[in-house]
């Protein structure tokens, strides 16, 4: 079952979930769905705001309370766990209030936050900051766009809704994915050329 199909069937608990564990596919999907009236726009943005946020705090707790556990150990081999931490180093605030926008460093770096000295207070604070312009963000991306999106293809395929809808959902994923991949190469580029460190 695809993204689009799990959101229209399972609605806000769908984009809740997502949010955590698949990210901004699943944002842009729940604005979209919005859009076309099968859930409120404020809701699939709370949903999202409210599944990122628990999702960077549960895996935030597991670097804190099980930093010694296989998962924990595992993780720190990978080299995009050494990359946060590094990042971390250099700019804490800064870092933790963007990381869920950096493609390839989302999931793993609350769990290296939370293993390294920032203070559970600091991280919560400044995670809900960043969970709520994420969410807002890439929820009005699906909702707005959706608006332009079926004005196009309604003039190429009128009176086909569903049609309609997974063309638009096609392509805002296919612009979604293409522009992380941009920001995946110019990071490892810049990695490459500023400190040396290997790209995943």
């Amino acid at each position: 079952m695809t993204i689009a199909a799990l959101i229209a069937r399972y609605g806000l608990a769908a984009i809740f979930l997502g949010a955590g564990l698949e990210g901004e596919t699943a944002v842009v999907t729940g604005g979209l769905i919005a859009h076309h009236g099968l859930v409120s726009p404020i809701g699939a943005g709370l949903a999202a705001i409210t599944g990122s946020f628990t999702a960077d705090q549960l895996f935030f707790l597991i670097g804190r309370r099980f930093r010694n556990s296989a998962r924990v150990r595992r993780a720190r081999e990978r080299p995009a766990f050494g990359r946060a931490l590094e990042a971390l180093e250099r700019h804490p605030i800064a870092f933790i209030l963007g990381f869920r926008f950096i493609y390839g460093l989302r999931t793993i770096s609350p769990i290296a936050i939370g293993t390294s000295k920032v203070p559970t207070a600091t991280f919560v604070p400044l995670n809900a900051i960043s969970a709520i312009v994420w969410g807002a963000a890439f929820t009005a991306i699906g909702y707005v766009f959706g608006n332009g999106f079926e004005r196009l293809l309604g003039r190429i395929l009128p009176h086909h809704r569903f049609v309609l809808l997974g063309g638009a959902i096609i392509v805002i994923a296919a612009v979604a994915f293409a522009v992380s991949r941009l920001l995946r190469h110019r990071r490892d580029k810049g990695y490459r050329v500023g400190t040396g460190t290997a790209p995943e």
